[in-house]
């Protein structure tokens, strides 16, 4: 355990996950770098920046450690910190820097930095903190079944037959990034779930557990373990929580701090990720995205989401809410190629009418599959169960699904997990814009596997 806190801390230093909160500061930018050539790591040598699980989940698979596994270079770190700037986060996938200021022309200094590629402004405005806890009840009703109200939405991918033979999660570990994760340490019927740690990349001086409820109820739809209350979908899996989200408002810098997120969960040795975030429209409309941008590749988050794969993990997000809207479409990064983009039905297996549509703009399958996101059974703040809206809630149903076939399929790889799912869907012969691959059966995949 020594150990591991150790490594904890060094990636915290090297890897950038530890912002500087500077509320004063007015402007972000990011800045994109040429290359790595000033760096102080190996490939070599990846225990000094990857986790003993990160390093075994790509020999598993056999993936080999990248130039993108090599941290951002330090002195490059550094000699943007001189000019005056706060540094908030690093992405070494995507190889860049995000700074906090109140003055633009240090921008213009930075960008003559012989190592800068480009910057972009990515939040301007005031910062706001006025959250405050909800009170608790913390008397959940009990039923006769074992999984409570929850057994339609485990059922309808027969994850509950991957349950009864003994496949519940355990040994997995699901990053959850998302807004915040309220009272999730003060519920009674929460406190069993196993929570590795937690990281707050908006404002590390912040605690995620008197943010925003949506995580809270995220993780609820696979974490929850209290017989005849709630049973998730992968009640025994291990969890780590993420808050990349700022519901104070809507800009690009967001994708930086979901990309530094997902980065830190591939170092400490996460296997599935859960975001049910997604964006289309910023604070600043010339952000806003258009329907071309949809490629997979335009948006930061879509890019670092498709790395994911290729690093040995799935990423299973939300396809968005925006069917019953003007924009229609799944939201980035559900445009990411090789994750699982979740869209909503009902408990019926009916197409709910807010849920976003595919295909991308270059014609793959979007969504791929499709959970129950209407009337979803999930947590409440005030310690008892509700019911919520949204394909926020379809996402992780899947994810929880998807970690319990992965532990009972163990040799194959995230992207054939990931082909395997599609695949079970009621639809894959004949996969659509609306419900992807359909509703897939996750006992029928395993049995797949076996023959």
């Amino acid at each position: 355990m020594k150990k591991f806190i150790v490594l904890i801390l060094a990636l915290n230093m090297y890897l950038g996950v530890s912002a500087q909160f500077t509320p004063g500061d007015t402007l972000k930018y990011r800045i994109s770098l040429k290359d790595k050539a000033a760096t102080d790591y190996s490939l070599q040598k990846p225990e000094k920046y990857l986790s003993k699980k990160s390093i075994e989940r790509r020999k598993k698979q056999g993936l080999p450690i990248d130039s993108t596994d090599l941290p951002v270079c330090r002195t490059y770190v550094d000699a943007i910190r001189k000019t005056g700037v706060h540094v908030l986060v690093t992405g070494k996938w995507d190889n860049f820097v995000t700074v906090s200021c109140n003055d633009s022309t240090l921008i213009s200094k930075i960008a003559q930095l012989p190592f800068v590629r480009s910057t972009e402004r990515v939040w301007k405005g005031i910062t706001q903190r006025a959250f405050q806890r909800d009170s608790l009840i913390n008397k959940p009703l009990r039923t006769d079944s074992l999984y409570g109200p929850a057994i339609t939405q485990a059922a309808m991918s027969r994850v509950d037959l991957l349950h009864d033979a003994g496949f519940k999660g355990q040994g997995m570990t699901i990053a959850v990034i998302d807004a915040g994760f309220h009272n999730v340490d003060k519920i009674d019927a929460m406190k069993n779930i196993r929570i590795l740690g937690v990281r707050d990349f908006v404002n590390p001086e912040a605690d995620i557990y008197a943010e925003s409820s949506h995580g809270m109820s995220v993780l609820s739809c696979m974490a929850m373990n209290q017989p005849h209350v709630m049973i998730g979908t992968a009640p025994e899996a291990s969890y780590w929580l993420l808050r990349s989200e700022d519901e104070y408002s809507e800009n690009l810098v967001e994708q930086d701090y979901w990309a530094a997120a997902i980065e830190f969960a591939d170092s400490v040795g996460v296997d599935l990720v859960n975001t049910s975030l997604g964006y289309y429209s910023f604070d600043d409309p010339a952000k806003n995205y258009r329907y071309r941008d949809l490629n997979g590749h335009y948006a930061l988050m879509s890019r670092e989401a498709a790395k994911a794969a290729d690093k040995g993990m799935v990423v299973v997000c939300s396809a968005g809410n925006s069917g019953a809207g003007s924009w229609k479409k799944i939201t980035p990064p559900g445009d990411a190629e090789n994750i699982i983009t979740v869209g909503a039905v009902t408990k019926r297996g009916e197409l709910a009418p807010f849920s976003s549509v595919g295909n991308t703009a270059d014609g793959r399958v979007k969504p791929d599959v499709v959970a129950v996101g209407l009337n979803s059974d999930v947590m409440g703040t005030d310690g008892n169960l509700r019911r919520a809206n949204g394909t926020s809630f379809a996402s992780p149903i899947m994810c929880g699904m998807v970690a319990c076939l992965w532990q009972a399929c163990p040799k194959l790889t995230a992207k054939q997990i990931i082909d395997l799912v599609r695949q079970s869907g009621d639809r894959a012969d004949f996969p659509d814009n609306i419900y992807g691959y359909g509703i897939p059966d996750l006992w029928k995949a395993y049995q797949s596997t076996q023959r």
